[in-house]
């Protein structure tokens, strides 16, 4: 097995193999994962059949923990828009907030719509209503995307079920619901910081909405959607019975040890709980039609079918990692910097920059870091949560013309790609720093 700083090399070559084949090839990441995983084991001088055991043990162990997870809160997501229901919780929360304050309507529109949807296709959905407010409040779509935007961005980057975090999660080892936990008051911090740096930097900019309807049609296309409180069961229902899982296996027990604890260690497990979310939004359906059962929920399988095949390819690269000394040696020669949880925020920043998908560099970063989390003071308690945080706030820095989510930011909001820059580029940095901050706030207290 090799050792030393040869080790460094290896490391560092398969990081740029990775920005390569993604950002310039334009290689899908599961094969580039794949391809990177055999040239670490093989470089590092493990066996040939140890190499294929512990890529298929990271990739099937990484599907079981999160496969689950994924394809249920695609799901919900799916149904949410087929229903109505994501529009219907958008205007009640409209209404609730007033016509003065639209930007901040859409940015609590896409946090919330933002937990179980993916954000370009949260942006998709909520364009239509985003573009038909501006042009009735006459506000420039400068801000409306941003404060858009960056509310389905930060609970994408932090929160499961999204792919990111869960897969990191998986790979590292940390139970989803304490990452919800701490994820979901955290992402609150950016997405309101992105919506203050709408309202100063995009009114600098005008530009028209283009509506294809007015919210007037919206609301008659819309006219038998489900009710606001009915909209919103799917996404909060799962969400507390994971945490109400998390809170009873904290030392304490504070659910006891009996018939109530075993309830919520069954209803309140992710699998379940999502699983949970996928029949309470098929209420939210008048009726259960062929379409409805079969193109519907086939869709959600299918939606979730690639983002899972890059998470468990994440999961096998990670294996082989933590199969090598590479993580070790490295997480040994980092600690002497003292920057601890700082580590995977700054990985995943370069990672994002460079290559330009969040997902991929949340997962490379977890399978990075999980070898060193021991030398980084991160390996137990509350550690290992708070740095998938950590690679989740890095992942946000900075979203531009590599990132998809760029793209569908600024073409449904008829900015060009210097206004996206100037607006929309600059808040995913803020964003993502206000992020760490929290983060490294929360650590003081819980390390």
């Amino acid at each position: 097995m090799v050792a030393g700083p040869l080790l460094i090399v290896i490391f560092l070559v398969s990081i740029i193999f990775i920005i390569l084949m993604t950002s310039k090839i334009r290689m899908n990441a599961f094969y580039v994962l794949i391809l990177a995983a055999l040239g670490v084991g093989l470089a590092s001088g493990m066996s040939m059949e140890n190499i294929v055991k512990v890529i298929k043990d990271g990739f099937g162990g990484t599907m079981g923990s999160i496969g689950i997870v994924i394809i249920c809160g695609t799901t919900i997501g799916v149904l949410l828009e087929r229903t109505g229901a994501a529009f219907s919780l958008a205007d009640a929360i409209l209404r609730i907030v007033g016509q003065k304050l639209v930007p901040l309507a859409m940015s609590i529109s896409g946090f919330i719509v933002g937990i179980p949807i993916f954000c370009d296709s949260g942006f998709v959905v909520l364009s239509t209503l985003n573009k038909a407010l501006a042009e009735r409040a006459k506000i420039s779509m400068s801000i409306m995307a941003v404060a858009l935007g960056t509310a389905l961005y930060s609970i994408h980057c932090l929160i499961p079920p999204h792919p990111g975090a869960t897969g990191a999660a998986g790979i590292i080892g940390v139970d989803l619901g304490r990452v919800i936990m701490l994820g979901l008051p955290i992402a609150i911090f950016p997405a309101f910081v992105g919506y203050l740096w709408a309202i100063k930097i995009g009114r600098k900019y005008d530009v028209p909405a283009v509506p294809d309807v007015t919210y007037e049609q919206l609301q008659a296309k819309h006219a038998t959607m489900p009710n606001p409180l009915h909209a919103a069961i799917p996404i909060i229902i799962p969400v507390i019975l994971i945490a109400l899982k998390s809170i009873g296996l904290l030392p304490g027990h504070p659910f006891g040890t009996g018939a109530v604890y075993n309830i919520f260690v069954l209803i309140g497990d992710p699998q379940i709980a999502l699983l949970i979310g996928v029949f309470l939004a098929l209420t939210l359906v008048r009726s259960w039609t062929k379409e409805v059962l079969g193109n519907w929920l086939v869709d959600g399988v299918e939606k979730a079918g690639v983002i899972l095949a890059i998470t468990a390819a994440g999961g096998a690269f990670g294996a082989i990692l933590k199969a090598t000394p590479i993580g070790a040696y490295i997480g040994s020669t980092l600690a002497t910097l003292g920057l601890g949880i700082f580590i995977p925020f700054i990985i995943a920043v370069a990672l994002k920059t460079a290559q330009g998908s969040s997902t991929v560099a949340i997962l490379t970063t977890a399978a990075l870091v999980s070898p060193m989390l021991a030398s980084l003071g991160l390996a137990s308690g509350w550690g290992p949560t708070i740095a998938v945080l950590a690679m989740g706030a890095g992942s946000m820095i900075a979203s531009h013309a590599n990132d998809s989510y760029f793209w569908v930011v600024s073409r449904f909001s008829n900015l060009d790609v210097p206004t996206a820059l100037k607006v929309y580029t600059t808040s995913t940095i803020v964003t993502g720093v206000t992020a760490m901050v929290m983060i490294s706030l929360l650590s003081l207290i819980l390390l």
